[in-house]
């Protein structure tokens, strides 16, 4: 805390000496003075432009096609002064029509910032606003801005006048609306270093939301994360002075509340008390992170708020399509050896941790065999199953093919029988069901196998005995069919046999003809 003294030796320090005052005086004056000069500068740069334009309409005046040939007259004033100023062409068109653009159509704002009573940043936002406005009420509409503008800043107006622009223009701005929104839409504009910007186009309403709820979202993230860390260093530190008071005992019970079963409020947002103190553990995210984060978790995993598909009974298919990408990336990379871009198709390059991520991730990725030189595709097989071969091999070897080994196929491993990396195709001809124990054995022991037309794989021991291991026979479904009055039949019982194995007993088959 400062003392008396203390306090007034600060007061006289912030003031100063008055010499102190007498230099800054001196400054501001010579602010005022660059300040006006500046002016000057600016408003005679934006005359030189708009005199160029005027220039390049007087050469393409005689020309039989005007707009073109006035298009090609600005083009080669533009480069000709680009050099002088520095810019690209393109840089140096663009402001000759806005330097034009304001010397014609907003002559009341160019006479008050020649007259030091608005700045360029007003002359900006009234050239931005005022071009809805009509030409036949634009004056009207200058003369309220800079009235508007003098003494406030320019970011303080910019609202005030895009409602007075608003008001003066011949269309409601409902009707407006309703057209512009027809063309709402997302995009994507791919970025350096793997990054891409999402823009979605919607109306201002919706987009504010969003950000708002984002923001909140992430906020109870982010105060969650504090209490998480706070909890954690006040039950390993809590002293005296807060049991004496109960602050203590209150704060215990606080933190066993942050971490009991989990709850949401009915607001939506999450409650404290179902945090997992495990998820925040080197959490350091800042807001905009969090936010980014949120919004991508919503939009990969949520469900729409419409969808057609939906029951009374249910959610509708919506909520459950997901995301699909197709990234393309090396082996080296995938193994972790090459810490090289990933290629994700018709976008850009992607890291290769992301790449590893998704490959690790995905239900299904193909290989592609490349020319060494060219890069060209001369194969392509799929390394991990599809659901249909997951399915008919587990139909085939209903156990683990290990000699003698009866582990279910649904708690087994689908292997490669010839190794991926060994160029083996991912076809059920080179793939076997194989428990985690002999899986393991497979590819860590001297144990070999081959695969043979119809499932059937050969083992060889370490010591080069064979052992034969054909696929269980397949099952064949026989029914009974029971005759009924009026010449129907329903199934009055089946059978499940291996083929070429026992016929059902007679008395179960009688004399019915086989449903086949």
């Amino acid at each position: 805390m400062y003392s008396n003294d203390g306090f007034r030796g600060a007061m006289d320090a912030g003031m100063g000496s008055d010499s102190d005052v007498d230099a800054l005086a001196a400054l501001v004056a010579d602010a005022e003075g660059v300040s006006d000069a500046a002016r000057a500068v600016q408003i005679r740069e934006v005359r030189v432009l708009a005199a160029a334009g005027v220039l390049a309409e007087k050469q393409a005046a005689g020309a039989s096609e005007r707009v073109k040939a006035r298009e090609m007259a600005l083009r080669g004033i533009a480069a000709e002064l680009a050099g002088v100023f520095v810019a690209t062409d393109r840089t140096l068109q663009r402001r000759i029509d806005e330097a034009r653009d304001l010397v014609d159509n907003f002559p009341l704002t160019m006479a008050a910032w020649e007259d030091g009573r608005i700045v360029r940043g007003h002359v900006r936002v009234i050239q931005e606003v005022g071009c809805i406005v009509p030409a036949d009420d634009r004056e009207d509409f200058e003369r309220a801005a800079i009235e508007r503008c003098e003494g406030e800043t320019p970011n303080r107006v910019r609202g005030s006048l895009q409602m007075l622009a608003e008001r003066m223009h011949p269309r409601t701005f409902t009707e407006r609306h309703e057209e512009a929104a027809a063309g709402r839409c997302v995009q994507v504009r791919t970025g350096a270093d793997g990054m891409s910007d999402l823009i979605a186009t919607l109306p201002t309403v919706i987009a504010d939301g969003i950000v708002d709820r984002l923001t909140r979202q992430a906020r109870e993230i982010i105060n969650a994360r504090a209490q998480a860390d706070g909890a954690g260093a006040g039950a390993g530190g809590a002293g005296s002075d807060a049991a004496d008071d109960g602050a203590g005992s209150a704060g215990a019970e606080r933190a066993d509340a942050l971490f009991a079963a989990d709850a949401t409020g009915d607001d939506g947002l999450v409650d404290h008390a179902g945090a997992d103190r495990s998820s925040f553990i080197s959490d350091a995210r800042t807001i905009d992170q969090v936010r980014a984060d949120v919004f991508s978790d919503l939009l990969l995993a949520g469900s729409p708020a419409l969808d057609p598909t939906a029951t009374g009974d249910g959610d509708g298919t919506l909520g459950a399509i997901r995301a699909h990408v197709q990234v393309a990336v090396s082996a080296l990379t995938l193994t972790g050896q090459d810490e090289g871009p990933a290629d994700l198709a018709g976008r850009s390059p992607i890291d290769a941790a992301t790449a590893r991520q998704l490959a690790g991730d995905a239900t299904s990725w193909d290989r592609l065999l490349t020319h060494p030189v060219t890069g060209t595709v001369l194969e392509c097989d799929t390394y991990r199953p599809t659901a249909a071969m997951v399915r008919l091999l587990r139909a085939r070897d209903r156990h683990c093919r290990f000699p003698g080994c009866r582990q279910p196929a649904i708690r087994c491993e689908l292997d490669h029988t010839t190794a991926a990396s060994h160029g083996g195709p991912t076809h059920v001809r080179n793939l076997a069901n194989l428990c985690k124990r002999h899986h393991d054995v497979k590819h860590h022991t001297r144990w070999r196998v081959r695969q043979l037309a119809g499932g059937r794989l050969i083992w060889t021991s370490p010591t080069g005995r064979a052992y034969r291991e054909d696929a269980p026979p397949p099952l064949v479904t026989f029914a009974t069919i029971e005759p009924l009055e009026g010449g129907t039949s329903r199934v009055a019982s089946a059978h499940e046999l291996p083929r070429g194995g026992e016929s059902p007993p007679p008395s179960d088959r009688g004399n019915d003809p086989p449903p086949f």
